[in-house]
């Protein structure tokens, strides 16, 4: 069956994906992006969404929608400003979410965070059915909107991926790939920390089987890859996609975690050094099916973006 689907935040990483992902399934797609592309697709209509830190009339993104995927958020987690998460995080989503609900939208389906649900590490593996500790004021605007979301009765479906990966990512990936790119051996072959990562193409694949699947109605799901990865692991497959040595050195962790820890820079270890392994179980018992395998996925993300470079 073919819907009409407003996504938000198209221009985005996962937005601009989304959108492809879904005009080639034979969807209409209204995209709506503070930058919209004006590629010609006649399946996709683009839209120029305002500046989600004043309140919108939604009513006209909204309308004659079977289904809204909410992607538009400010992503940057390190702002003093709470002001601004409450603003674009929680209120225009709870403002989106009520009117799906006036104008009958079959469903919402809201891309939180992993962050909403635990914070950058954790002792054990991470389910829905953890009690949600959320870390920072950009994580506890997310969960503040989940809830909005849930009572405003909108039909809808809560996606927490964990970080993204794929051709194109910022933050924490692309300074993995910064440092896997370094000429010289890293002393990083001691890091056997697990941590889950999501491919981009496994995210823009748990969107479509929601949209396909009535049974995710009302559910909230973490998305993640099959298996988690350490961070040494995550840099040799960097390399070797790149066509060169692992040249892994093994110098003991703690030797790192007392550098970062004296610099005052804590929260920089718990993304280097810490474990956050999450299970995205429930999404799989409903059907999902991630068809990425992490590895094989950083390596082709590692030889798009040398390919862009060399045409660049």
């Amino acid at each position: 069956m073919k819907f009409r689907i407003l996504v938000t935040g198209s221009s985005g990483f996962v937005g601009s994906s989304v959108v492809s992902a879904l005009a080639e399934d034979g969807h209409y797609v209204r995209a709506a992006s503070r930058r919209p592309d004006k590629r010609v697709n006649e399946r996709v209509e683009w839209v120029q969404l305002p500046d989600l830190r004043n309140e919108i009339d939604w009513n006209p993104f909204v309308a004659d929608m079977d289904f809204v995927i909410h992607l538009a958020a400010n992503a940057h987690r390190n702002l003093q400003d709470t002001d601004e998460y409450l603003a674009v995080n929680l209120f225009s989503t709870m403002n989106l979410a009520h009117t799906c609900r006036r104008q009958t939208v079959k469903r919402l389906i809201f891309a939180s965070s992993i962050g909403a649900q635990t914070g950058p590490i954790a002792d054990h593996i991470v389910t829905e059915a953890d009690e949600p500790r959320p870390m920072t004021a950009y994580d506890r605007a997310k969960l503040a909107a989940e809830e909005a979301i849930k009572c405003s009765a909108v039909p809808h479906t809560i996606l927490r991926p964990v970080v993204v990966y794929g051709p194109g990512a910022k933050a924490n990936i692309a300074s993995l790939m910064r440092i896997s790119a370094f000429p010289l051996p890293l002393p990083l072959g001691a890091f056997k920390n697990q941590r889950s990562l999501l491919a981009l193409d496994n995210l823009v694949q748990a969107v479509r089987f929601c949209i396909a699947n009535p049974e995710t109605i009302n559910q909230t799901y973490i998305v993640c890859d099959r298996e988690p990865i350490s961070l040494a692991d995550m840099i040799a497959t960097l390399r070797r996609a790149a066509g060169k040595s692992p040249m892994l050195i093994s110098v003991p962790p703690f030797v790192f975690k007392s550098m970062v820890s004296l610099a005052g820079r804590s929260a920089l270890w718990d993304r280097m050094g810490g474990e956050l392994v999450a299970s995205s179980a429930k999404l799989q018992g409903a059907g999902w099916s991630p068809p990425i395998e992490t590895r094989a996925g950083l390596g082709a993300m590692m030889k798009a973006t040398l390919a862009c470079d060399r045409v660049g």
